[in-house]
């Protein structure tokens, strides 16, 4: 079995601080901002917190359509599935946050054991230290001196906060370090050079000869700290478990090198990371064939689209399909939309459109049907939306083709799923989580 991965430590004052910043989310007003939010909770002044209390049916507690639903129990299965795998294979995990940019799923997946958060952009970095995130993984470049100044001034600030980003050339190097240097920094930023996943792939450093380079430009700065390796598998051009494995072999020799060439000495630990949710499986098996370096190793992985998972693209490409002795996850989201015309036979359309649902890879697929209730008076019948077909979305309606013999009514709900996360989280600023029953449980906020 494999060693345990490395432990964040006990809780720290930076997670105590994230988890009451997230506590206050729930004093926000569940007012007209918020998409399908009850009408009559805004006007009554009702928070976030009180309107989750409260306990709502989704379908008769006044949410209006189009509203997106996160189920509670898929949610807690999925955020188990990914901890209790990471542990079985000696991983750290440091979820991919911009998927949610949700501080109460930081909060969760920080509770299961993550050791951070890892981000994107500065201002997604912005927001989790908003939320008092104690630990964030930059998996890019960062080279614009105001997000730098910031970032010098929260690592002066709090001796508790670690922060690590990508650097891929010793250009980008340069520019940190000026930056940094005339920001008056006192602790140095940490650093992992990015391996690129091969021509024509996106960032990172093409050749080994390159990062060897890298390496040298940032121990010639005294405002950064090499502190390991890391890239994206799922960027390998023409992906295929083989060319994968391939480059996860590339990213491992690479961090024995430079360990051997001694650009890891005096280091706590040495971090090696990678992995998208499409190929963490090759990632803790190239991980656990890594020798020993010349420190313990930090072998995070940083999977993302999981928290949720989906009704297309990850649901065929996610490893347990391969591994399922090892688990599974579940599509936890559904967009719940209502016919609002039936204009010609075979036709109709749903109020949700590109402003609702996700759409950049593959066109939402109908589940269910729910009957209309009538004048309030709560009735409604679930049944499969078979012979219900999406061919297209405008940008407030779905195209929906109703097949020969289907029944379909105006007023009716119709459920949809979904695929790629990363682009249903970001049209929704309050997500309900809803259980079995349909019971509004919680109320999820995000910030993109």
């Amino acid at each position: 079995m494999a060693a345990p991965p490395p432990s964040p430590g006990p809780a720290s004052t930076g997670d105590v601080a994230h988890a009451t910043a997230v506590a206050r989310i729930a004093d926000e007003p569940a007012d007209h901002r918020f998409k399908g939010l009850p009408p009559d909770a805004a006007a009554a002044g009702t928070t976030l917190g009180e309107l989750a209390a409260e306990r709502r049916s989704l379908f008769t507690g006044g949410f209006t359509t189009p509203v997106l639903a996160l189920s509670a129990e898929r949610l807690e299965h999925n955020l188990t599935a990914l901890a209790d795998y990471s542990a079985r294979h000696g991983l750290a995990f440091a979820p991919h946050g911009k998927t949610t940019m949700a501080p109460q799923l930081f909060n969760r997946q920080l509770e299961h054991g993550a050791w951070g958060i890892t981000l994107a952009v500065p201002h997604q970095a912005r927001v989790a230290r908003a939320f008092g995130v104690p630990r964030i993984f930059l998996a890019n470049e960062l080279v614009d001196a105001a997000a730098l100044r910031w970032l010098a001034a929260e690592l002066d600030a709090d001796p508790d906060f670690r922060f690590i980003c990508y650097v891929d050339s010793p250009q980008g190097v340069a520019l940190m370090d000026e930056a940094l240097r005339a920001a008056g920094a006192r602790r140095p930023v940490e650093v992992v050079v990015e391996l690129g996943a091969g021509d024509g792939a996106r960032t990172g450093a093409r050749t080994e000869t390159e990062c060897a380079a890298i390496a040298d430009a940032v121990a010639a700065t005294g405002t950064l700290r090499l502190v390991g390796v890391a890239g994206y598998e799922g960027e390998v051009p023409g992906a295929e478990l083989e060319a994968v494995r391939g480059w996860l072999r590339r990213l491992t020799g690479l961090a024995v090198s430079l360990d051997a060439a001694g650009h890891f000495a005096d280091l706590d630990e040495i971090v090696v990371s990678a992995g998208g949710s499409a190929w963490f499986d090759a990632v803790a098996e190239a991980f656990a064939e890594l020798p020993a370096l010349s420190a313990p190793t930090l072998k995070l992985l940083r999977s993302g689209a999981y928290v949720s998972h989906d009704d297309g693209h990850y649901r065929r490409l996610t490893p347990f399909n391969r591994h399922p002795d090892e688990g599974g996850l579940q599509a936890a989201f559904t967009l719940w939309t209502q016919v609002v015309s039936r204009p010609e036979p075979g036709q109709a359309f749903l109020n949700g459109g590109k402003r609702d649902a996700a759409f950049d890879l593959e066109l939402p697929e109908p589940h269910v049907v729910r009957s209309a209730s009538r004048a309030g008076s709560g009735e409604g019948t679930m049944r499969d939306a078979t012979g219900l077909t999406v061919t297209g979305l405008s940008d407030q309606h779905a195209w929906l083709r109703v097949a020969d013999g289907t029944e379909l009514e105006i007023g009716e709900w119709v459920g949809l799923g979904m695929s790629h996360p990363c682009t249903i989280f970001d049209k929704w600023q309050v997500i309900p989580v809803v259980d079995a029953e349909g019971t509004v449980t919680d109320l999820i906020r995000t910030f993109f």
